[in-house]
């Protein structure tokens, strides 16, 4: 009987242990996950510098543009992946590697080849902001006009459009809220 009551009791105190580890594990996971989707401080960096160079896109600034794409550029590359899980390191740093090639390539372009770079680099941070996340509401704009259909984001939902910039200042629409 005696050896009985050490059973349960051994039982019943590893069945708690258990049960406690898998409540940590949890609280873990959901203060990543809200890490995550909250954004970090590179992540942030990048979506400033991406909104500046689609100011300048939005007021027809083609040298700030190039100056702001050069900028970007070196924000994507100090992107830190180390705290995100292998497959969405592989994913970010496949985003990143591309965004870093718009934005080299609108650092040293014209204003036309700027808003064509511009549209896929869009695309990407686009991509890169559902790995990380934001901390702030962000509105997916969308211009039918621009190459069939083009995308950016905004931090405003008042539609600016940087693929037309002055000539049609005010084409498209915000598709999306995002946060």
């Amino acid at each position: 009987m005696k050896n009985l009551k050490k059973n349960i009791a051994l039982m019943l105190l590893l069945a708690v242990s258990f049960s406690n580890a898998q409540e940590k594990e949890k609280m873990n996971h959901n203060h990543d996950k809200m890490m995550t989707m909250k954004g970090d401080t590179k992540s942030e960096a990048i979506l400033s510098d991406y909104f500046n160079l689609k100011n300048a896109l939005v007021t027809d600034d083609s040298k700030k543009a190039a100056e702001l794409g050069a900028k970007l550029a070196t924000s994507l590359k100090a992107f830190d992946k180390s705290k995100y899980k292998v497959e969405e390191q592989k994913e970010l740093t496949d985003i990143i590697e591309d965004a870093t090639e718009h934005a080299e390539h609108i650092a040293k372009s014209d204003i036309g080849h700027q808003r064509e770079h511009f549209k896929t680099l869009s695309k990407d941070i686009s991509d890169l902001i559902v790995i990380t996340g934001t901390k702030s509401t962000l509105y997916k704009q969308f211009c039918p006009m621009y190459d069939g259909g083009s995308s950016w984001l905004s931090t405003s939902n008042q539609v600016r459009n940087p693929y037309y910039g002055s000539k049609m200042l005010k084409c498209g629409k915000v598709k999306e809220t995002i946060n």
